[in-house]
C-alpha cells in the first residue's frame, strides 16, 4: 500500500485500542496524513513509542508508521473522531476515562463485534428502552459516550496482531458506518469520505442496525462453535452435525433480528455457502481462546439473547451454546 496523503483535510483522530483492527485504522489514517493518536498500554504502548506502528498489508511490505501513543486520554485531548476498537468486554471499565477525548462536536465510532451498547437506544423501534446488560452492565458506557455523538460501525477485514505494536492486514477491507436511527446524514457521509480517502473503503449506510445484525448472523454461529470444537470454519461447515447446528443458530439469530423490526432477507443455505467459499478460516474468537484472551461472548451471544427475551423469541440452541462456550473459556482448576 503506497503511503499517499488523503484528499481530505487533516483530521484529529483517536484510536482507542491498539490491537489488530485499531492498528489497521491507525496505519491507514496516519499514512493518509491525519493526526492519529493511539490510546494503548503496557507492552503495546512501549513498542509504539519505540518503533512506531509496524504495519503490513497484502499490497505493500511492512512499514513503520509514526503515530502518537499515549496511556491516558487527557494526554491526547478532544478529537474530531474517536474510533473505539476495543473488545466489547473492555469498554465498560474504560468508558468513563475517555471523557477527555470528547467535546460537543466529537464523533464516536465503535467498530467491535456483536451488538454495541447503543443498539437499543434508538427511539421508535421494538427494543426501545432496553439497556443491554451484557455490554453495559451499569449504564456507564451510555453515560460516558453520548448517544447523540455516536455513529455505528461495522468492519469486514481480517487482521492480526502477532506482537505488540505489529499489525498484519490479511484480507478484506470493507467498512460500513451510519446513523443509529437510520438514513445518511451530513456527518456520516463526511466520515465515510475521510475513511474511504485513507484507503479504508467505507459506505455510509441507510440502516446500520440492519448491517450490524447481518454481520452478527455469521459471528454468532462461527465464533462460538469454533471455540467449542476448536475447528476452522471449513470443518464446521463440512461436518453434517456441526453444519446443522450452524444453520439452527443462524435461524435463531435471524428470527430475533426480524422480530426487532430489521429488514433482513437472507437465505441461510446461501449465506453458509458463502462462508464455506472463504476456505479455511480460524475465527477471531478461536484465536483469542488459544492465546488465553477473554472472549467476546457477551456482545455476540449475550446481547442478542437479551433482545430475544424482550421480544418473546425462543433461542434454545443459542442459549445452550453460550453456556457451553462460557465454560470452555473458563480455565480449569
Amino acid at each position: 500500500m503506497p503511503a499517499t496523503r488523503s484528499a481530505s483535510p487533516s483530521r484529529r483522530i483517536a484510536i482507542v485500542g491498539a490491537g489488530a483492527i485499531g492498528g489497521h485504522f491507525a496505519a491507514r489514517l496516519a499514512l493518509a496524513g491525519h493526526r492519529v493518536s493511539l490510546l494503548a498500554r503496557g507492552a503495546t504502548l512501549e513498542a509504539l513509542r519505540r518503533d512506531g506502528l509496524r504495519y503490513q498489508s497484502p499490497d505493500a511490505p511492512e512499514q513503520r508508521v509514526p503515530v502518537e501513543a499515549h496511556a491516558r486520554a487527557e494526554d491526547i485531548g478532544a478529537q474530531e473522531l474517536v474510533v473505539i476498537a476495543l473488545k466489547s468486554q473492555s469498554l465498560p471499565g474504560l468508558a468513563a476515562s475517555l471523557a477527555p477525548l470528547l467535546d460537543a462536536q466529537s464523533v464516536v465510532l465503535p467498530v467491535g463485534n456483536g451488538l454495541p451498547w447503543w443498539f437499543c437506544l434508538v427511539p421508535g423501534q421494538p427494543l426501545e428502552g432496553l439497556r443491554l446488560q451484557s455490554v453495559d452492565p451499569d449504564g456507564g458506557v451510555e453515560r460516558a459516550l453520548p448517544f447523540a455523538q455516536v455513529l455505528g460501525g461495522s468492519v469486514m477485514a481480517s487482521c492480526s496482531c502477532p506482537a505488540p505494536g505489529v499489525v498484519r492486514h490479511h484480507s478484506g477491507n470493507r467498512i460500513t458506518i451510519g446513523e443509529p436511527a437510520g438514513g445518511v446524514s451530513e456527518r456520516s457521509a463526511l466520515w465515510a469520505g475521510v475513511l474511504d480517502d485513507a484507503g479504508l473503503p467505507t459506505t455510509a449506510s441507510e440502516d446500520i442496525r440492519r448491517d450490524l445484525w447481518v454481520k452478527l448472523l455469521g459471528n454468532a454461529c462461527a465464533n462460538p462453535l469454533s471455540v467449542l470444537t476448536q475447528a476452522s470454519t471449513d470443518r464446521l461447515l463440512d461436518d453434517a452435525h456441526t453444519r446443522a447446528a450452524y444453520a439452527q443458530l443462524m435461524g435463531e439469530c435471524l428470527a430475533i433480528g426480524k422480530a426487532a423490526g430489521l429488514a433482513i432477507e437472507i437465505d441461510i443455505a446461501t449465506r453458509m455457502a458463502q462462508s464455506r467459499a472463504l476456505g479455511t478460516v480460524k475465527t477471531s474468537m478461536l484465536q483469542d481462546l488459544e492465546a488465553g484472551r477473554a472472549l467476546e461472548l457477551d456482545a455476540i451471544l449475550g446481547a442478542p439473547l437479551e433482545c430475544a427475551a424482550r421480544l418473546g423469541v425462543e433461542a434454545p440452541l443459542m442459549r445452550t451454546v453460550l453456556a457451553l462456550a462460557r465454560l470452555r473459556a473458563t480455565p480449569a482448576g
